[in-house]
């Protein structure tokens, strides 16, 4: 099956954990996703741009690599960290939230809200103080991707 040019195929990816629970207010659960991220992203199974990792959320900002579908994706965050966890009880609410990242500014206006997340949660009064996220963590990120350079898109 041919997929959408990888320009196309940015997005804004949103995961809850089941029934809300502050799963990630762990420090050895958040970091354990986080190693999850990064080494599905070392593997080249998607490109990620920002990342937080909220009490009871995840906000990531990847473009899935050129033959991987964003479900497939998903599956590969969401059941990767699952397997790692090895938690008795469910760890994600079904499904996702996504939106489709369409150029250059929305991508800055997306990365921006990721990482500003906790400030708006009041976890932390910057984002750079907040351990969870690529914000702190600036060589776990992609750099922007050069469709979204371009003057006319922001």
């Amino acid at each position: 099956m041919k997929r959408a040019p990888q320009e196309m195929r940015t997005y804004s990816l949103t995961a809850i954990t089941a029934g809300r629970r502050s799963l990630f207010q762990v420090t050895a659960t958040a970091e354990l996703f986080i190693d999850t991220i990064q080494t599905y992203r070392l593997k080249q199974k998607f490109e990620l741009y920002c990342f937080v990792v909220m009490p009871d959320h995840v906000y990531l900002l990847p473009t899935p690599a050129p033959d991987t579908p964003l479900e497939k994706t998903v599956q590969l965050i969401k059941g990767g960290f699952s397997f790692r966890l090895k938690h008795k009880l469910e760890v994600w609410e079904r499904g996702y939230y996504d939106r489709r990242i369409l150029d250059g500014m929305s991508f800055d206006t997306c990365r921006q809200y990721i990482e500003q997340n906790p400030v708006r949660a009041h976890l932390a009064t910057h984002a750079h103080e907040y351990a969870y996220t690529s914000a702190t963590r600036p060589e776990m990120v992609d750099p922007k991707p050069a469709w979204f350079q371009g003057e006319n898109q922001g």
